[in-house]
């Protein structure tokens, strides 16, 4: 008879709560008829909990998810998980605000706390400024003393530079960022995880599989890479066990919405170690990012020395999204460059107010035309039309 997979457990930072190291991102819960599918949800849900999953990451931006999440762990389930969500900082512009994201977050959630709570992607030290202006550190005290929430944390998909001065402005117990092995020097990248984890800090990553990029359509260098290596695994049992080899992770996020996909991500759970990938299977790794790399419009590492730009174009948000429509298609990138970069609450940042003055070409380590590669990036991301879908729908989220 064989006995039921166990996920692995791991520290949230030093001397932190254990946790799953599989966690579930709850971001991408299956629909029906442009809601939230509650009885796949529920059964998925269900199911990731018997199964050995204990942290669900929600964010209140994120249409729909809180409520579903919390009304499925009213059903008796709430005391054997935690709880991750977020605060949205577009919608913070005084202290009071803080007050009242939390206090709708708990209703939906229908608890009276959320374990881990996270400053929802600090994009810039400025940012985090401006969120210190506003009382931040007043609301963090006061939530933590009462009890409304148990720990607190921040995500980010900023620079290596600014990510480290926000974990030093801070005592941080937590941090969560974008880490797969086509991202491992991409926004903080490996040397801000070990960042993170040498000041003690629990890291959770997300994107492990470029929310599911790394399992669908890939270069065909990359697929035939994968089918013919002698040890056999799916392309997402690469990608996941290439993030769990790291020790500095706690956890990773996992945005599932099939049980079958809960299942083998559990399976996975159950087998993955720290530094137990040898040096062959490394060497894939590496040859898929190669892979990876060669189908690339733009070779940008994310450094950022082109930063800041005197147009304020985020340059190296403008090339990653090109990029990642280069590789995988559909219509994310899209979406995320539209989100980032097209002025919802801060100025434009779009590829198209390049005015090229030269100064981000003169800066940059790979010697990038950087300015030629903004136009092509302007010429191919921004559709007016779905410019006009994204707002109408950030509108729509950010109100739900």
């Amino acid at each position: 008879m064989n006995s039921k997979p166990e996920i692995k457990k791991r520290s949230m930072g030093s001397g932190g709560e254990e946790v799953s190291i599989l966690g579930y991102g709850c971001m991408r819960f299956p629909r029906k008829r442009g809601s939230i599918d509650m009885e796949k949800t529920e059964e998925q849900i269900i199911c990731g909990i018997e199964n050995g999953i204990n942290y669900f990451d929600t964010a209140y931006i994120y249409p729909g998810s809180e409520k579903a999440l919390g009304a499925i762990l009213a059903g008796g389930y709430r005391d054997r998980v935690n709880i991750a969500s977020k605060l949205p900082i577009p919608s913070v512009k005084r202290r009071e605000d803080m007050d009242a994201i939390l206090s709708t977050q708990l209703e939906r959630l229908k608890t009276d706390h959320i374990d881990y709570y996270l400053i929802h992607n600090i994009t810039s030290f400025d940012e985090w400024e401006n969120l210190k202006t506003c009382g931040i550190f007043d609301f963090i005290k006061e939530s933590l003393k009462s009890g409304r929430i148990r720990h607190i944390g921040f995500s980010s998909h900023g620079n290596l530079m600014d990510f480290k001065r926000i974990i030093d402005d801070y005592p941080w117990e937590f941090c969560q960022l974008q880490y797969n092995y086509i991202d491992e020097n991409f926004q903080a990248g490996r040397t801000g995880l070990k960042y993170a984890a040498k000041r003690g800090l629990g890291v959770v990553v997300m994107e492990p599989l470029r929310g599911g990029m790394l399992t669908g359509r890939m270069p065909d260098t990359a697929r035939r890479l994968i089918d013919g290596f002698g040890v056999k695994r799916t392309p997402a049992e690469w990608a996941l066990k290439w993030v769990w080899n790291h020790e500095e992770v706690s956890l990773l996020l996992s945005g599932m919405n099939e049980t079958e996909q809960v299942l083998e991500n559990v399976k996975i759970a159950s087998e993955a170690e720290t530094d137990s990938l040898s040096a062959d299977e490394l060497e894939l790794i590496a040859d898929l990012r190669e892979a990876f790399r060669e189908a690339t419009k733009v070779n940008c590492t994310g450094c950022a020395y082109c930063m800041p730009c005197p147009s304020g174009v985020n340059i190296p948000q403008c090339f990653a999204q090109y990029n990642n429509k280069a590789m995988f298609g559909g219509i994310e990138p899209y979406v995320s460059y539209i989100m980032y970069t097209d002025g919802f609450e801060n100025p434009p940042s779009k590829a198209s107010i390049c005015d090229k003055c030269g100064a981000c070409e003169a800066k940059c380590p790979q010697n990038l035309p950087i300015i030629r590669h903004l136009e092509e990036t302007a010429a191919a991301m921004e559709k007016r039309y779905l410019r006009l879908i994204v707002r109408l729908g950030r509108k729509v989220f950010y109100h739900a």
